[in-house]
Formats: structure tokens, sequence, C-alpha cells
């Protein structure tokens, strides 16, 4: 059964309207997604490679999680379940601190168009052992602890999705030299 979606207006308010996920990119509806950072104590950020089958951005590097908001959720409900889902990491919502919301429009590709509205959290872990990590294939292809160092130089030089404002807060206030 195909997710389904709330429909947003422009500014971010529900309409009422509950479509398929299917529907919200060949319509170009606004709708919510969540983008989560998870950085541990030793100030390392998780990345994905998302999976060379996705509809959009396959096989690109990305933030360590992010996904669709599903219909009559919050959207730290769906981080929460996003993060358990693609890297299999159990976290809480006093585990998530609310950075921003941000607007991104895009076509990438014929009949097919992104309206989102991105929340912004980034999840603090004590530690994040890659050796537990559980990688949903239809989502994930691979996962990787980076470092500031190398997030800035994988930011500027890696075949990474498009989310500039996202990585310049990460480098900017959440990544310490």
């Amino acid at each position: 059964m195909e997710e389904m979606i709330d429909v947003l207006d422009e500014n971010g308010v529900k309409t009422g309207e509950v479509v398929t996920r299917k529907e919200v990119h060949k319509n170009g509806l606004w709708h919510r997604i969540i983008v989560v950072a998870i950085i541990d104590n030793n100030n390392q950020i998780l990345m994905q490679q998302r999976s060379y089958t996705k509809d959009t951005n396959p096989g690109k590097w990305d933030i360590s999680v992010a996904g669709h908001v599903s219909a009559g959720q919050t959207s730290v409900e769906a981080a929460i379940r996003e993060v358990e889902e693609e890297v299999g990491i159990h976290i809480c919502k006093e585990n998530l601190q609310y950075v921003f919301t941000c607007k991104h429009e895009s076509r990438p590709k014929e009949n097919y168009i992104v309206k989102h509205i991105h929340d912004f959290y980034v999840a603090k872990v004590d530690k994040i052992d890659m050796e537990q990590i559980t990688l949903q294939e239809s989502e994930v292809e691979s996962a990787k602890l980076v470092n500031r160092e190398e997030f800035q130089y994988m930011v500027e030089h890696e075949n990474m999705v498009k989310r500039d404002d996202i990585y310049e807060a990460i480098l900017k206030d959440w990544l310490k030299n």
C-alpha cells in the first residue's frame, strides 16, 4: 500500500487533502519531509548513500536520514520512524532538536515535481556503532561516519543531495572543530 501524505499550502498548513506519495509529486503539491542529522559525542555525523533504485538522487550521499511525513503524523513522529526504518537507530523525541524549517522546489525529472517543506532536526547520541546500524535496503545503499573535515570535503566535492542550507547549519553550529 502506497504511503498517504497530507497536502499543505505554501505556508506549511494542512489543506485537509490527503493523497498518495505518487500523486503529491505528479501534481506538484506542497508536503512536509523531515531531515535528521545524527551526530555523536565525538562530533561525527552519520552519512548515508541513497539507494540506486530511488526515484530521485539515486546513489548520492545525503544527511543521516530524510523522509516524508505520513498523513496524520507530526514531523517529530516521522523523524523517529524514519531514523529507525532507514538506519535502525532507536531515538526518542528528547534526542531530537528542531533546528529550522525551509522550502525546496525542483523538477528532477518529467512528471515529478518536488515541493517540500523540510523540518530539519539534529539527533545527538552518545555513540554511533556502525556494526549495529541496520540499513533499509530499499532506501539506503551504504552509510559511514565522518568528522567535520570529511563532511566539509563531501559537501564541496562529492555527489551529494542538494541541501545547502542544512549543510551550512551543520558546519556552522553542530560539527565543532
